[in-house]
């Protein structure tokens, strides 16, 4: 899997968020997207996802060389802390609906997904009574264990505690794979998790 981007920009207004980017994201690649708060991060990582268009330039998925359709979205996981849950469902309830759309990787059930979110008294309880560090857990779990080339990862630190933080660097490194996964962050523990940065800053219009 390659995702390209080719001379890209994209701008709100007459405001530029980055322009003139060029690069290559390629599966095996652990990738730290860096740069200060509002520096355009989150909207770069909307692009990579095809949740936003570029306003110039270009964007290419492909796999073994043959490009992507459009509907990308089915080959991205996808997770940032103003991505929300549907806090009516219970934990349950939630993970059979996210199944339905992006199934789980191979060897993870819904038994098992659950043993891997360490919260065992929260299987009937429904999502709007969990904490945020809770709610955070339940996104970057469902993210990750998914069976899609794709993983992004939005400030994934948010809301979490040290031992949470801990538990979500142990479930990445156990289930990303070979997979593209990019990070958007400035957290120094979440950088381990790359081998490779991008600074956002070098493209700032």
């Amino acid at each position: 899997m390659e995702i390209t981007l080719t001379d890209a920009g994209k701008r709100f207004r007459f405001d530029w968020i980055f322009r003139g980017l060029t690069h290559r994201f390629q599966s095996g690649e652990r990738t730290a997207l860096l740069g200060p708060n509002g520096s355009g991060k989150s909207t770069l990582m909307k692009v990579l996802s095809g949740h936003l268009s570029l306003s110039k330039g270009r964007i290419q998925f492909a796999e073994n060389g043959v490009i992507l359709p459009d509907d990308v979205y089915k080959y991205v996981s996808y997770t940032a802390p103003y991505i929300e849950l549907i806090e009516e469902f219970t934990l349950e309830e939630a993970i059979d609906f996210h199944i339905r759309l992006k199934p789980l990787l191979p060897g993870i059930d819904k038994a098992t997904f659950i043993d891997l979110l360490e919260l065992p008294k929260a299987r009937q309880k429904e999502i709007r009574f969990f904490s945020s560090g809770m709610k955070q857990r339940v996104k970057l779990a469902l993210a990750i264990c998914s069976h899609s080339p794709i993983l992004l990862l939005d400030e994934p630190s948010t809301n979490l505690d040290i031992k949470a933080v801990e538990w979500f660097h142990r479930l990445f490194e156990q289930y990303a794979g070979s997979r593209i996964a990019i990070i958007a962050t400035n957290d120094p523990g979440d950088l381990r998790l790359c081998s490779q940065k991008l600074d956002i800053m070098q493209w700032k219009g």
